[in-house]
């Protein structure tokens, strides 16, 4: 008989959920993770800290209120990496306290090390002290995670020459900053210290930025940003950077120069698969670190799985969580439903995005015929009182049948307001249910109604005069 019935090594969002998921199914389970990341990168250098740092930027630099009080209005004149560092701290250490609680009251042994296998049933266990002992399991799951990539004609010294979890630690605020890349992780940073008042200059080798998301939202986002002062090198490539006393030095391969207080590299992820031993297991994982896994979240060997960041796209906690339970229930014979192809996507730049289903130029492509409904922030009593008159929700929706093809959403709440969107897409509802539902008043969440009517009033244009 071996040890467990189920061993999880990492205890990020997607090993959380399936170490749970199994204890509930009444199975012996235990997670293996290092004493200082239990709750995985999400909780200690990803997710839970770079939202909270945005939730203190926004409030002591008093940024959304700037409309109602004045462009000079702020809630603290010097802010300190102390002051944002509290929040963050404070946060994180409940979030792992809350881990813990779910684990012990769960009956999920914890194990403080790492973890790498020995056979394909076998795991030894390293230790804080160095010792290795060996845990034994029918199932496994791998849920490591993943670490920033860090290309290696740079050299990072994580205090002028950052990658993306280096930035929590750093000592002040910079008066100058040069972010390369601008993925979701880049441009959510660039706005953050944007918005401390930072001079951000984002290079990116792409011609744009976000291209999944809407191209009027991204514009948005642009305009926002810029009038932050920051200033985008789009079609550039880093050639070097240069470490100096008083700064650094960014080259780029057209020659220009731009000098900063730190550069932060947000190039990619890289799985963390190289200390476990995966080929004794039976298994490989591509030149990014991923492992590959079918529908249910098995590798090529059946009794072994993979969530989370650790297997690729989409890497975002809340499909991990998912991922993480399919898993467990296969494993153990549960029957489970395939998780939904409709998930949202959550950005918190400032202001945040938030969508779900098709964009404009997707629909185009495939030649499916849409119309457009859009509600503004400025025109709601909500969007008055909280300050935001530049946020937006728009719906795409099929003139054939009226079901919603598409939400895109831009301004405050966006992440939270997408749902409403998502629940009536999940459920196969139409536009016409949002024309006639009562929303609160005074709420963002009537931008529904709005968006509803201005689409559904455009249908009717035409079909009238169609006869």
């Amino acid at each position: 008989m071996r040890d467990f019935d189920f061993l999880v090594i990492g205890s990020g969002p997607g090993g959380q959920k399936a170490a749970i998921a199994a204890a509930k199914l009444g199975r012996r389970v235990a997670v293996v993770d290092r004493p200082d990341m239990v709750g995985g990168v999400s909780i200690h250098t990803g997710t839970i800290p770079s939202k909270t740092l945005r939730e203190a930027v926004l409030y002591l630099s008093g940024l959304t209120q700037r409309d109602l009080y004045g462009q000079s209005y702020r809630l603290k004149e010097d802010i300190t990496v102390a002051d944002l560092t509290a929040r963050t701290q404070h946060v994180v250490g409940r979030e792992v306290d809350v881990i813990r609680s779910q684990l012990s009251r769960n009956h999920v042994s914890l194990f403080a090390g790492t973890g790498r296998f020995v056979d394909d049933h076998t795991v030894a266990l390293r230790e804080v002290t160095g010792n290795e002992k060996l845990l034994t399991a029918d199932h496994i799951v791998i849920a490591t995670g993943t670490r920033p990539a860090r290309p290696a004609t740079v050299e990072f010294d994580e205090l002028t020459v950052l990658d993306s979890d280096n930035v929590l630690n750093l000592e002040q605020v910079p008066r100058s900053m040069v972010i390369v890349g601008a993925g979701v992780i880049g441009m959510e940073y660039a706005s953050m210290f944007a918005a401390l008042g930072s001079k951000i200059t984002v290079v990116e080798q792409r011609p744009g930025m976000l291209d999944f998301c809407d191209v009027e939202v991204i514009e948005s986002l642009k305009y926002h940003l810029r009038d932050l002062a920051v200033t985008f090198r789009f079609g550039e490539t880093v050639a070097a950077v240069e470490r100096h006393a008083r700064g650094t030095l960014t080259i780029l391969e057209s020659g220009k120069k731009i000098p900063a207080d730190a550069v932060m590299y947000s190039a990619g992820r890289q799985g963390l698969t190289d200390d476990l031993g995966l080929d004794k297991a039976g298994l490989s994982a591509d030149r990014r670190g991923r492992i590959k896994v079918d529908e249910h979240y098995r590798t090529e060997v059946p009794h072994i799985y993979a969530v989370g960041d650790v297997i690729g796209f989409p890497a975002l906690a809340a499909t991990s969580m998912e991922q993480g339970r399919t898993a467990a229930y296969h494993a153990c014979g549960e029957p489970v439903n395939r998780m939904h192809d409709l998930q949202p996507i959550g950005i918190y730049t400032i202001p945040e995005i938030s969508f779900i289903g098709k964009t404009e130029d997707q629909l185009t492509e495939e030649r499916v015929p849409f119309e457009v409904g859009v509600s503004r922030y400025r025109e709601l009593a909500r969007g008055q009182i909280i300050g935001d008159s530049h946020g937006m929700l728009k719906l795409l929706v099929s003139p054939d049948d009226r079901k919603l093809l598409g939400v895109h959403c831009f301004g405050t709440g966006a992440t939270e307001l997408i749902h409403i969107g998502q629940s009536v897409m999940g459920c196969g509802g139409t536009v016409d249910y949002l024309v006639d539902a009562v929303f609160n008043y005074p709420t963002l969440a009537e931008s529904y109604k709005v968006a509803a009517l201005d689409a559904t009033n455009k249908i009717r244009q035409i079909d009238q005069l169609r006869g």
